[in-house]
């Protein structure tokens, strides 16, 4: 009998990448909300610039942006805008809901015990936090931790957006609920809309639990597993393709 497979989301000890796996099927849907409204400008004559500088200015020129807006309260109660953060050439971008405490005091996404969680998933599948990037739906922390309001969904959206636009990743992963309905546009839950990919606007996206869900509910970090495997041997097909490029 075959030793049962090991879940490193409830090990402390770093696994390495396995083989690739098999292929994965696209599930279809996609965000139909309006176009980002944002008004970053041009860069004008890059040519002296690598590509990961350009879409670092970039980013940069979007948060000085969003410092300024105002659009809505939460702007008034943060301490702290979280960005976003990352590698700007990343291949795989992970989407949160909203900062908490730990994040409104630091200005970084998934920084405490969830994002701690977050750090070891990541590292799961083989990669290091600074491979990937990480932002929120929203980017000032609601008061009290309390859920995303639909008006402050649709006023912050055009930045996550516009971030995507920038970093474009080749795999997407919604964390949690409202991350994963909004970028799909459905009300179906997590439940149903995990373990597989869906289609972002032509970028696989793969929908799981969010880290904060699986402090309080340790026992489905199998079901996280499984969906970040997925995600890791998608990402080790297109390291076969780009190697034979």
């Amino acid at each position: 009998m075959s030793p049962p497979s090991r879940n490193p989301l409830t090990e402390s000890k770093r696994i390495e990448t396995p083989a690739v796996g098999k292929q994965i099927q696209m599930v279809k849907g996609g965000a139909n909300g309006r176009s980002p409204t944002v008004t970053v400008k041009p860069l004008g004559d890059q040519t002296s610039l690598s590509e990961k500088e350009r879409r670092i200015q970039i980013l940069e020129e979007l948060k000085r942006e969003m410092l300024a807006c105002h659009k809505c309260p939460l702007s008034k109660t943060r301490t702290n805008l979280v960005f976003g953060v990352g590698n700007s050439m990343a291949n795989l971008m992970f989407v949160g809901e909203a900062p908490g405490r730990d994040e409104d005091l630091q200005g970084e996404p998934f920084v405490g015990r969830a994002g701690q969680l977050l750090t070891k998933i990541i590292e799961a599948i083989g990669l290091n936090r600074s491979d990937v990037y990480i932002a929120n739906v929203l980017k000032c922390r609601p008061p009290g931790n309390r859920n995303p309001l639909p008006e402050e969904i649709v006023l912050c959206m055009p930045y996550l957006l516009k971030q995507i636009e920038i970093i474009q990743p080749k795999v997407l992963c919604a964390l949690g609920t409202f991350a994963a309905q909004t970028l799909l546009s459905t009300k179906a839950p997590v439940g149903t809309l995990r373990g597989k990919f869906h289609d972002y606007k032509g970028i696989p996206m793969m929908v799981t639990f969010h880290p904060a869900y699986l402090l309080r509910n340790p026992n489905d970090k199998v079901k996280v597993w499984e969906d970040m495997k997925k995600v890791r041997d998608f990402l080790g097909k297109l390291s076969e393709k780009d190697a034979q490029v």
